[in-house]
């Protein structure tokens, strides 16, 4: 694999330094997944974050725009993702589904709260922001359909799509599983539920 595969695989090779940005749409993330949008106010994430109010709005212009700032990267490093691994296995869906599920159950359980979020409240969103988020969901959707083909030729591309939005159903059922099975171990039973529910065996 060449450093220019490695690098769209992995990433940029160290992650950047997180800035005060990024704590304050982590906590709002928190925030509204646990209380919903119209449940947290302006106020409640300046006082969760231990900023003022011109502080906070120096940042995000409101609860809009923690939205699309949670959001639209979300969809983006998804489409990014699942690409660069199908085109890890040209040769092999079968490689290349297992991939794309251990991507996404990693995605899963590393973001339980923006997945709530993003179930309960992509409404919220102006029509602009929340049309491009369906776009690249749809555009990531399609990798798992055309990969899906590969190994179940006999399904149209609409049935494949049934099957690819049902894996997501299991997958991103993380904001509603507790502690009791640690993370190993849920990492593997959503796996093999994903893959038993996309072949059918």
């Amino acid at each position: 694999m060449t450093t220019v595969d490695q690098q769209q695989r992995s990433g940029p090779p160290a992650p950047r330094r997180r800035s005060r940005r990024d704590e304050i749409l982590e906590i709002a993330v928190g925030l509204f997944a646990a209380r919903g949008y119209h449940g947290v106010s302006m106020d409640d994430i300046g006082s969760a974050a231990g900023v003022t109010g011109p502080a906070l709005y120096h940042h995000f212009a409101g609860k809009e725009a923690m939205l699309v700032a949670a959001l639209i990267p979300v969809s983006e490093g998804l489409l990014h993702g699942g690409k660069a691994r199908v085109a890890e296995h040209p040769d092999d869906a079968g490689a290349a589904l297992a991939d794309l599920i251990d991507f996404h159950v990693e995605f899963a359980l590393a973001n339980p709260a923006v997945i709530a979020l993003h179930l309960h409240e992509l409404d919220r969103l102006p029509d602009e922001p929340r049309r491009q988020i369906r776009r690249l969901q749809r555009l990531y959707v399609e990798e798992w359909v055309v990969v899906l083909g590969k190994l179940r030729p006999e399904l149209e591309p609409a049935e494949a799509r049934v099957l690819a939005h049902s894996a997501f159903g299991l997958m991103n059922s993380t904001p509603f599983l507790g502690g009791e099975v640690d993370r190993r171990r849920r990492a593997a039973l959503l796996r093999d539920a994903t893959g038993h529910a996309l072949l059918g065996r």
